[in-house]
């Protein structure tokens, strides 16, 4: 997996969360392509950690839909169906405008200012060099950020799952797909506005990034 200096620093509880982390984004960002088979001692010695975290973290994505396993023939990545963007948007264009709306209104003056500073750096970042796998990365963190913010854990990880999932989708074009730094720099102003408490401003954006979204993968597809 290409390493990326992210825009927030990861903290992780356990071994276990690390793992799971960590599987998670090369699933997502399609560094374990669709349908490839996952190999415990492989993955633990890549993250340098046992066994036991790593089969933990397995049983975790398999209840998100990113991998399967098959009684006698092992563990893959599950497969990417572009047939599944217009169910994923449906979820999203309902939920996301939500999560900004929410996180607008509840955000701590601490989280308001973590995301002003989430929002600097995304805006120094050089849009036009940095290369779209990398985007796509910041991209994720964004929306994990919002999320958190919203307060509802249970918002939270629907959001979290049909993200991961729209990912996968969107990292399957990456290399057709136009105007990738500007789908990512739409998030500058989305932070603002949720930490400066403009919850419908809020909203809208998200509405709009979501449907950015699937008409740039349709535009390719």
């Amino acid at each position: 997996m290409e390493q990326v200096t992210g825009l927030r620093e990861e903290r992780y509880s356990s071994l276990a969360e690390r793992a799971y982390a960590e599987i998670r984004d090369r699933l997502i960002m399609l560094d374990i392509r669709p349908n490839e088979p996952l190999d415990d001692d492989a993955l633990a010695e890549q993250l340098q950690m046992g066994k036991t975290p790593v089969r933990e973290a397995i049983k975790r994505l398999e209840v998100d839909r990113l991998i399967v396993t098959y009684p006698r023939r092992g563990t893959f990545a599950t497969g990417v169906d572009i047939t599944d963007l217009a169910h994923i948007s449906e979820v999203r264009a309902l939920l996301e405008p939500l999560a900004a709306q929410r996180a607008a209104e509840r955000a701590t003056p601490a989280e308001r200012q973590e995301l002003l500073d989430l929002a600097d750096r995304l805006e120094r970042l050089d849009l036009t060099t940095t290369s779209n796998h990398d985007l796509i990365y910041y991209d994720a963190q964004v929306h994990r950020a919002i999320y958190k913010v919203a307060g509802n854990p249970h918002l939270e990880d629907a959001l979290v799952r049909h993200h991961n999932l729209a990912t996968r989708i969107f990292c399957l074009f990456l290399d057709r797909l136009p105007a990738v730094d500007g789908h990512v720099s739409e998030h500058v102003e989305l932070l603002r506005a949720i930490a400066a408490g403009q919850g419908a401003d809020a909203g809208h954006r998200a509405a709009q990034h979501v449907k950015g979204f699937e008409v740039a993968v349709r535009s390719v597809i």
